[in-house]
């Protein structure tokens, strides 16, 4: 007789390296299961893949046993294994930060197939070409040529947009220093000779 499932948590942990610390065991351990199994468990199906970051899907059940399956890495992650960086672009396709070779393309869609949408191998490299596009990682021979050139009008357009700003600002600027009336100090000298001329007056 099939167990009922009472939850299902999903974690991204690293391969091998899975303790009852945070994040595992502040996610699990109010679900109750056996935190210290569960680390065994993990961390002996994923030691050939270590520091690899790696989804992982759990089950458990309403007698607090549990089953779980473990995914392959996250495409970003891959990807950035591949091109060897540390982030992607924060301007995306904008900004070209690594190139992957065909070859490493074909490799990580190899990898990703299986929890992919996509029904067959080119179809997963596609998927993957968009990923990497998005992070600013182009495919040399594929699309290299073409996020080069979306890069350098990018930056035209910024330095365009940066010089408007400039011009902006000063011509602010100078609308300010026209609308501000022109205010003239009077020195002591001037002061006490008004003041004699007031006294003067009065006399006469």
């Amino acid at each position: 007789m099939a167990k009922n499932v009472s939850k299902k948590v999903k974690l991204q942990i690293k391969a091998g390296q899975a303790t009852a610390a945070p994040p595992v065991g502040t996610i699990l351990g109010p679900t109750g299961i056996n935190l210290g199994e569960f680390c065994s468990r993990f961390n002996d199906e994923t030691k050939e893949k270590m520091g690899d970051t790696l989804p992982v899907e759990i089950s458990i059940y309403e007698d607090r046993s549990f089953d779980f399956v473990v995914k392959t890495p996250p495409a970003a992650f891959l990807i950035k294994k591949y091109a060897k960086i540390d982030k992607a672009s924060s301007k995306g396709a904008n900004e070209v930060v690594a190139t992957l070779t065909v070859k490493d393309l074909e490799e990580i869609a190899e990898i990703k197939l299986q929890d992919l949408n996509s029904y067959d191998l080119e179809a997963a490299k596609k998927e993957i070409e968009g990923t990497a596009r998005n992070m600013g990682v182009a495919i040399k021979g594929v699309n290299d040529a073409e996020l080069a050139e979306q890069g350098e009008e990018a930056k035209q357009q910024e330095l365009e947009l940066a010089k408007r700003e400039a011009e902006l600002e000063k011509m602010e600027e100078e609308a300010q220093n026209i609308s501000e009336p022109e205010v003239t100090e009077q020195s002591e000298e001037d002061s006490e000779t008004n003041e004699d001329s007031e006294e003067t007056k009065e006399e006469n």
